[in-house]
């Protein structure tokens, strides 16, 4: 079967438009290069920040926290085109001057990167 089709063939039509909070937005990619970030309106009037370049984290050694630039996107768990892309998720594994860390949090959604640092 097709979607939206009945089982006669003929066409389901709708009965209203997308209303403006149910239309879905543009998919962002947040990758690595110099920081650019924007602010969106979301629902109620609020801003949200959000991350769509970045070349430094917030990375948590132990207890204490530091800012480190990002060198490369070394892995992704979800997907290993993505690291290729050097594009920064939650769970990538990148290399910092730090050292090796993982991203704990999701820059997409957040105008920050954080992540902890790798035990080797």
């Amino acid at each position: 079967m097709v979607m939206g089709r009945k089982i006669t063939s003929g066409k389901y039509h709708a009965r209203r438009k997308r209303r403006l909070h149910e239309r879905q937005n543009q998919e962002r990619i947040v990758v690595l290069g110099e920081t650019k970030a924007k602010q969106m309106r979301t629902r109620g009037g609020n801003i949200k920040t959000v991350m769509l370049k970045s070349n430094v984290a917030n990375i948590t050694i132990d207890t204490k926290s530091k800012r480190a630039e990002i060198k490369n996107v070394l892995e992704t768990p979800q997907n290993k085109f993505l690291a290729r892309q050097n594009r920064l998720t939650k769970g990538a594994i990148i290399e910092t001057s730090l050292g090796k860390a993982r991203i704990t949090n999701r820059p997409k959604r957040e105008g920050c990167i954080n992540a902890v640092l790798l035990k080797n």
